[in-house]
């Protein structure tokens, strides 16, 4: 062999070991990359080859699959009443993916979940039959929620304090998630333009100042650490309050309200700003924020199972910033969800059952696979004492105060408004807040409720949180606690 072709020979195999390599890391390497690629066209095709598994409602599947007409992908997803149960599915789309309960529960929902495999599955690989997903959502209170939201842009939450189980949840505007089952660009672009976000899900996942109903937690700061002894002790609070550190004062919406050394209840009831800014800075920002973190604010990780974004108490503030805070105001955010877990705490004797919306999961036969209502755990917040004596306070509030649309016939309710101030200057109009408990005089169910509505068609004087969302609230007790 000459000098040429032996070299020749040496450099082709050289190549064919590159190639071998190549190929050896491609196949044991980067093959599950390749394979969990989002554009890999595989996956979507071997997700809707079957029908997927259910989203259960009050017995009801709302969730189904149909058959296509064309294409390479077998089945689309369909949704009976998308628009009014979207916050609580989320949608899953041949194009755009997955989200809400539909992302959380995908590999139960397509058959992967390795528990629902059986010794056939586990032998030859194939895919099981798929699981459902049973919620502890209650249609009724659901489309009440809904309904009584209507066109204002706002959200809702309920939760049973007793269970955690989670009654409603709505985000308005809302949308139709079967509009995105086949990848519609023109549904995904106009939901993307929307200046609304209706794919925002604002029960869970847009904290907002909360205004007043953080008062709630201030006051249950100040009775656990011993500032005042009791709701209706008088306490030291100027009126106006003069900051600290800032040439600005705290008043009073009611400049006739009597604010001044108000009592906890009295400060409730008028929701009185100096009262609850000066005994934040009374207490001092550490005390107000490990109070606001044992409620769940701070925390990055409330899955409902859904993942809701932190509500926030800030560090590091100066004095007149701290009094802010107390009214719930300066950097202080806060979910629909938080807010809903305030009041439900403190319906259930100061012992918070951890909320979450779904009740179990199952496979293709009704068995449970796992079941969140026997899993749910309870902390304490506060003690019984403080607990009570906020509900006496907040059922003054509704009878008596600022939160009197919230009145429901043959139930006990308690409530705060909340207005909280938006823009720079308060320049556009205010979020409106209120939450709640209800309880039945009749069979002892109870509720617990948040609402917030960012923007209405009311002016901007007849803002607040007994104009707008105390109404919305009375509609979801009512329907809660429907003998």
């Amino acid at each position: 062999m000459n000098k040429t072709i032996r070299r020749a020979s040496v450099f082709t195999l050289l190549l064919v070991l590159a190639l071998l390599v190549r190929a050896t890391w491609v196949q044991f390497y980067e093959g599950r990359a390749l394979a969990d690629d989002k554009d890999n066209r595989r996956n979507a095709i071997a997700l809707y080859s079957e029908p997927l598994g259910d989203i259960v409602v009050g017995g009801e599947a709302v969730t189904g699959s149909a058959r296509t007409t064309g294409g390479d992908l077998r089945y689309k997803r369909t949704y009976t009443d998308g628009e009014l149960y979207a916050a609580v599915t989320g949608y899953s789309s041949q194009v755009y993916g997955a989200t809400q309960l539909e992302g959380v529960y995908q590999d139960l929902l397509d058959g992967t979940d390795t528990r629902l495999n059986n010794v056939l599955d586990t032998v030859t690989g194939g895919r099981a039959d798929p699981g459902d997903v049973i919620t502890t959502v209650d249609p009724g209170v659901q489309r009440a929620a809904y309904e009584a939201l209507g066109d204002k842009k706002g959200a809702a939450v309920a939760v049973d304090p007793e269970t955690g189980r989670i009654l409603a949840v709505v985000s308005t505007p809302s949308y139709d998630p079967g509009a995105l089952a086949t990848g519609d660009t023109s549904a995904w672009q106009e939901l993307q333009k929307d200046s609304d976000k209706p794919l925002t899900n604002r029960a869970l996942r847009q904290p907002l100042p909360p205004g007043s109903t953080f008062k709630l937690v201030v006051a249950a700061a100040a009775l656990e650490e011993g500032l005042y002894s009791s709701v209706d002790e008088r306490t030291v609070s100027p009126d106006p309050y003069e900051l600290e550190q800032s040439d600005r004062t705290l008043t009073n919406e009611n400049p006739s309200a009597p604010c001044e050394d108000a009592s906890i209840r009295t400060a409730l009831q008028y929701s009185c700003n100096n009262v609850f800014g000066k005994m934040a800075v009374d207490l001092g920002q550490d005390k107000v924020r490990a109070m606001a973190e044992k409620f769940g604010f701070n925390d990055t990780e409330q899955d409902v199972p859904v993942r809701a974004y932190p509500s926030v108490y800030p560090k590091d503030m100066d004095e007149a910033q701290t009094a802010l805070s107390g009214i719930g105001q300066f950097d202080v955010t806060a979910t629909p969800l938080q807010i809903a877990m305030v009041s439900a705490a403190i319906a259930n004797g100061g012992e918070l059952v951890s909320p979450h919306m779904v009740s179990r999961i199952t496979d293709s036969d009704g068995d449970v696979l796992e079941d969140y209502d026997d899993n749910a755990s309870t902390e304490r917040i506060v003690s019984s004492s403080t607990a009570e004596q906020l509900r006496s306070a907040m059922e003054t509030v509704v009878e008596e105060g600022t939160g009197t649309n919230a009145r429901v016939s043959g139930a006990t309710v308690g409530g705060k408004t909340g207005t909280a101030q938006r823009g720079e200057n308060n320049s556009k109009a205010p979020y409106a807040w209120f939450t709640s408990y209800g309880k039945s005089d009749t069979t002892g169910k109870q509720v617990a409720v948040a609402v917030v509505v960012e923007q209405s068609d009311a002016a901007r004087s007849e803002v607040s949180g007994n104009g707008l969302a105390a109404p919305v609230a009375k509609a979801v007790m009512e329907a809660a606690l429907d003998d």
